[in-house]
């Protein structure tokens, strides 16, 4: 095996898409539960995957509040 496959292997968020982590979260919370959670207009108004992408990339702030939700999603689901 490469180092590669094996370079974070205790990192929840490796491997998983930014798209992945976005629908799973509108699946679990809803999109209004998810604004008030984390307050970021992209999840408050035009409330679509690929507009959240888009943001969120731009934004590493936000996009650090999104991964540590889905952590914690991630431990609930456990």
């Amino acid at each position: 095996m490469s180092d590669k496959n094996n370079s974070q292997p205790n990192n929840p968020l490796h491997g998983v898409k930014l798209a992945t982590i976005v629908e799973d979260l509108v699946d679990f919370y809803g999109w209004d539960t998810l604004a008030d959670k984390i307050n970021i207009n992209c999840f408050k108004s035009n409330q679509t995957v690929k507009s959240s992408l888009k943001f969120l990339r731009r934004t590493p702030w936000a996009r650090d509040k999104v991964e540590d939700l889905y952590i914690t999603y991630l431990k609930q689901r456990r």
